[in-house]
C-alpha cells in the first residue's frame, strides 16, 4: 500500500499487449515502462507478465491483478482529468488521423481554432487514409468518410456530405453534356473510392457502374484530372468548391445528385480517452453541427 509505482505502466502494457505500444501511449521510453513493471513485480513477489520475443501476455496472477487494478487506474485518470477540466489547461499532444479535402480544408482549421483556445496543447495531424491501430500508433481519434465497418470502435457523425457531379468545359465540349446518369456508362468517369455511383432517380437511390481513364483514391488527384479534361467526377460537393469558384469545373446532372455518405469521428472506448481528446471531439461535433456542403 506504500507504493503504487508501476501500476499505470502495468495496466497499459496489459491493454496494449506490448511494452513499445504502452510506451507510445504513455509518452515515455520502452525501457522506463519495462523497468517500472519489473519493480512492481519485485515488490509483489510474483510475475505478472509472460514475456517472449514476439508477445507479452498476462500470467494467471497477472490477469487477476489486472482485473482489480484497471478500475483503479481509470478512477485515477478521471480524478486527474476532473482537476484538469476545472483548471481548463489542456496539455500534451493531440494526435489525429485523417485524409481527404474535407479534413484539409475544414477539419484542420477547426482544430487550429481549438488549439488557439488551449495554448499548452500540441496538435499532430497525420494525413493518411490507412486503417490505424489507435494504441500502437498513439492516435486519439480519426476522421473518416463513408460507410464504417463494424470494428467495435465508437463513431460520432461529423457532417453529412452532399454529392456533386462535375466536368471541365473542354471535356463537355468534346463529349457532350450528359442529361441522365445512365449516359455515364458511355462517358469517361474519374473513379475515386469506388466505381458504383449512387444517384437519386425518381426519389430512389440507384447505383450506376462507371469506368474511365483515371482512377485514384486521392481526392486532389481526381479534381486535378477533372480540371484537365480527363473525365467526369462525382464526389462530395466541398471537394470542388475552389474549382467551381475559379470556373475550372461546371456542375452537371444536378437534379440527380445523391445524398452521399457522412464524415465521422472514430475513436476507442470513451473511458480511456484523455481529456484533450474528449474536449476536441466535443468541439468538432459542435463546430460542424450546422455545417452544409
Amino acid at each position: 500500500m506504500d507504493n503504487f509505482d508501476g501500476l499505470v505502466e502495468f495496466v497499459t502494457v496489459a491493454e496494449s499487449q506490448g511494452f513499445s505500444a504502452a510506451a507510445k501511449k504513455l509518452g515515455c521510453s520502452t525501457s522506463h515502462v519495462s523497468r517500472q513493471v519489473s519493480r512492481l513485480e519485485e515488490r509483489l513477489g510474483s510475475a505478472l507478465l509472460a514475456r517472449t520475443t514476439r508477445l507479452v501476455s498476462l500470467t494467471q496472477v497477472g490477469t487477476a491483478y489486472y482485473q482489480r487494478c484497471k478500475e483503479l487506474v481509470i478512477g485515477l485518470q478521471q480524478a486527474n482529468e476532473l482537476v484538469g477540466q476545472q483548471q481548463f489547461q489542456l496539455n500534451g499532444t493531440l494526435r489525429v488521423s485523417c485524409a481527404g479535402i474535407f479534413a484539409e480544408q475544414y477539419v484542420a482549421p477547426a482544430l487550429m481554432e481549438f488549439g488557439l483556445k488551449h495554448p499548452g496543447l500540441k496538435i499532430d495531424m497525420d494525413f493518411n487514409s490507412r486503417m490505424v491501430n489507435f494504441v500502437e500508433d498513439g492516435i486519439d481519434f480519426a476522421i473518416r468518410y463513408g460507410r464504417l465497418e463494424d470494428s467495435g470502435l465508437i463513431a460520432r457523425k461529423l457532417a453529412d456530405r452532399q454529392m456533386m457531379a462535375v466536368a471541365s468545359q473542354s471535356y463537355l465540349k468534346k463529349n457532350g453534356i450528359p442529361e441522365h446518369p445512365y449516359q455515364l456508362k458511355t462517358q469517361s468517369c474519374l473513379v475515386a473510392n469506388n466505381d458504383q455511383w449512387v444517384f437519386d432517380l425518381d426519389g430512389a437511390a440507384e447505383s450506376i457502374k462507371v469506368g474511365g481513364r483515371w482512377r485514384s483514391n486521392n481526392a486532389h488527384a481526381v479534381v486535378k484530372a477533372c480540371e484537365q479534361g480527363l473525365g467526369i467526377a462525382y464526389m462530395p460537393k466541398s471537394s470542388f468548391s475552389t474549382s467551381i469558384k475559379q470556373g475550372l469545373l461546371l456542375p452537371i446532372l444536378e437534379s440527380f445528385w445523391g445524398r452521399g455518405a457522412s464524415s465521422w469521428i472514430v475513436y476507442q472506448n470513451r473511458r480511456f480517452l484523455p481529456m484533450r481528446a474528449r474536449l476536441a471531439i466535443d468541439y468538432l461535433v459542435e463546430y460542424f453541427s450546422g455545417w452544409e456542403e
